[in-house]
Formats: structure tokens, C-alpha cells, sequence
């Protein structure tokens, strides 16, 4: 693969992300729920029932992305985020809204780690692995941009209505999907091209099994990460519906999340000028930005609500970019989509557990 042609993927990964993430409705989806008369404890009920559905599929999207390819993959999943919001415009109750949150999280699933794995196997096609960093740095950044813009939207979205609110999410996931057909698929050395398509299976389930049996540190940085990602997530999620409880304006609900969204995108592109820090102390950093967060969602003010919010979220992708490179290096090319989804396959056991906790102590 040529250079230029290595450039045109990345850019149309940047494009992809910058598009399909502008998605005023599900930047929002907490705070239209409520306004739909849905209690905190159904949605914490809903944001588990999507953590199961992304748990049963996470692993088996990630071996479809290895086996089938990775562009095939990224245009199955801007498919179904199209299927999920379709369905919640006609959502009716709790079982229709909890369908579309499961169509939501299969799209999810099929983007989680075969975008990344598409990114660096095209970088590595010229030798240009250390280029990843900033890839991943850079592409955070832009998915946090995004969606704080869509979150600054969540009074239009409330104004708008749901219905509506997701058909703007429809029109912009169709320009979506008509950039995913650019990228370009990428054979590397250790793609299997002359092997049944089931024994291809078994043999990428059993080398990434392999790998994590042998590699114990990689093990318990996804198990950690996970952790304090899944509560940075919840924070945020919840403060959606806990912000206007305390009198805030909900004309002011839309900025707030913006600027809490902008700490994800200061951290991520910060992660950057701090990679001669050992990950102990990147990890420490980000743990204690998100335990401050959580403490400062109990407090019942607004302004330090937001503050903690802010810290929690530059927190947290502080440590996911860092997280992601770490990860990315340690991993084979063959494996790489299928064992990036086990990092999210544990985030989503860690969720199932925590979104109704949270749902029930928030």
C-alpha cells in the first residue's frame, strides 16, 4: 500500500469519527429517557441491558473483524447504528427502547477495537507504528469534540423531542456510512488468506487465548482500565439527569456537558506530551480524577458537579489513549481486532454490574 493511500485511510477514519459520533439524540439519550418519564432506575436497567447485549457479541465481533475484514466491519456497524435509531424513533416503552439499545450496542461492538486495529495494521504497512500514538491521541480528541458539540445540542434535543432528536442522528449516520465505503481493506503478513473460514475461527480464538494466558500484565491493564472506565462513563451518564434535579437552567444542561465533554478531549490530546511517564503513574493520575469526580456528583451543586465531571473525564481519556497504545503494542496483528475487543468485553461486564448500582446509589 502506497503512502498517499495510507494517509487517505487515516483521514477517513478521522472523517468517520467526526461524522458518525455527531449524534445530538444519543449524546442525550439519559436526559430524554427522563423526559420520557423513564426513572433512573430503568434507564440504569437499560444502560445494563446494553452492557449484556455488548457482551455476548464484543468477542464475537472482534473475530468477525479478523476473519471477514475490518472495512466489512466498520460498514456493518454504521449499519446498525442506523437499525438502532430507526427503532428508537418508534420505540413505545421499556422493551422497543431496550431493543434499540441493543442494536446500538452491536454497532458499537463491531466498531470497538476493529477501528483501531485498521488504523495501526495500515500505519504498520510502512513501518510507521509510532505514528499510532498520535493517531490515537488525535482520534480521541476528535470523538470527544464531536460529541460535546452534539451534548452542547441537548436542549434543541429536548426541545426537538426524541423522535426527532434521532432522526438528525439518522441523516448524519448515513454520511457515515457512505465514508466507511472509502477505507480500504489491509492484508498484512499475518493475515490468513488460504485457510477455511472455520478453522480460521478456531485458530484466532485459541492464539488470542494464548495470549492472554501468557501475558498477565496485559490482563490486568484492561481489568483496571476497565474499572475506573466504566465509572468515569456512569458519572457522566447519570450527572445527565442529577444536573437538572439541583435547579440547574436545562438550557444550560447542553454547555455543561460540553465542558465536561472538552476535559475527555484536553486529556486525550494532552496524553501526548507525557509519554515518558510510566503507565503507575498515568494510572494513579487517572484514578484519582475519576474518584473526584464521583465524590463531586453527590454534592448537589452545580458548579463543582460540572468541575468534578471536567477532572473525571480528562482523567479518563488521559489513561485510555495511554491505555490503547500500551495495549496495541503488545498485541499481534493477527489477533489485534479480537483481543482490543476483549478490553471492551471487560469493560462491559464491569458496566453490567455497576450501571444499575450506580442507577440505584446516584
Amino acid at each position: 500500500m502506497s503512502e498517499k493511500t495510507i494517509r487517505k485511510q487515516i483521514r477517513t477514519l478521522y472523517l468517520m469519527t467526526t461524522v458518525g459520533y455527531f449524534q445530538i439524540a444519543a449524546a442525550s439519550w439519559v436526559a430524554l429517557l427522563a423526559l420520557r418519564g423513564f426513572s433512573l432506575l430503568q434507564i440504569g436497567m437499560l444502560e445494563s441491558i446494553f452492557h449484556i447485549v455488548s457482551l455476548c457479541f464484543e468477542l464475537p465481533s472482534g473475530i468477525v473483524a479478523d476473519v471477514f475484514g475490518r472495512r466489512k466491519t466498520l460498514i456493518a456497524s454504521q449499519i446498525a447504528s442506523l437499525i438502532s435509531g430507526t427503532l428508537m424513533i418508534f420505540s413505545t416503552g421499556f422493551a422497543t427502547t431496550a431493543l434499540a439499545l441493543g442494536c446500538s450496542a452491536l454497532s458499537y461492538n463491531l466498531a470497538s477495537g476493529t477501528r483501531e486495529a485498521l488504523a495501526y495494521d495500515s500505519l504498520k504497512q510502512n513501518g510507521d507504528e509510532g505514528f499510532y500514538a498520535r493517531f490515537s491521541s488525535t482520534e480521541m480528541m476528535l470523538y470527544r469534540i464531536t460529541n460535546s458539540t452534539a451534548t452542547l445540542c441537548a436542549g434543541l434535543a429536548l426541545w426537538l423531542g426524541y423522535q426527532r432528536a434521532y432522526a438528525i442522528d439518522l441523516f448524519f449516520g448515513l454520511i457515515a456510512l457512505g465514508v466507511s465505503f472509502r477505507l480500504v481493506e489491509i492484508k498484512t503478513d499475518e493475515t490468513p488468506v488460504h485457510y477455511p473460514v472455520g478453522q480460521e475461527i478456531v485458530s484466532v480464538v485459541q492464539e488470542s487465548w494464548q495470549f492472554l494466558v501468557r501475558e498477565k500484565k496485559a490482563r490486568n491493564i484492561m481489568l483496571v482500565n476497565a474499572l475506573i472506565g466504566a465509572v468515569s462513563t456512569l458519572v457522566l451518564f447519570f450527572l445527565q439527569a442529577k444536573l437538572p434535579l439541583t435547579g440547574m437552567n436545562s438550557a444550560l444542561l447542553g454547555p455543561a456537558l460540553f465542558v465536561m465533554g472538552l476535559g475527555a478531549a484536553l486529556g486525550s490530546r494532552m496524553t501526548a506530551y507525557f509519554h515518558k511517564y510510566r503507565y503507575r503513574a498515568i494510572l494513579l493520575f487517572g484514578t484519582i480524577g475519576v474518584l473526584f469526580a464521583f465524590l463531586m456528583s453527590f454534592t448537589g451543586l452545580p458548579a463543582l458537579m460540572v468541575f468534578g465531571g471536567f477532572v473525571g473525564s480528562f482523567s479518563d481519556d488521559f489513561l485510555e489513549v495511554r491505555t490503547d497504545i500500551l495495549l496495541n503494542d503488545m498485541i499481534p496483528s493477527k489477533q489485534r481486532a479480537t483481543l482490543m475487543s476483549v478490553n471492551s468485553f471487560v469493560f462491559s461486564m464491569i458496566m453490567i454490574v455497576l450501571s444499575t448500582v450506580f442507577g440505584w446509589i446516584m
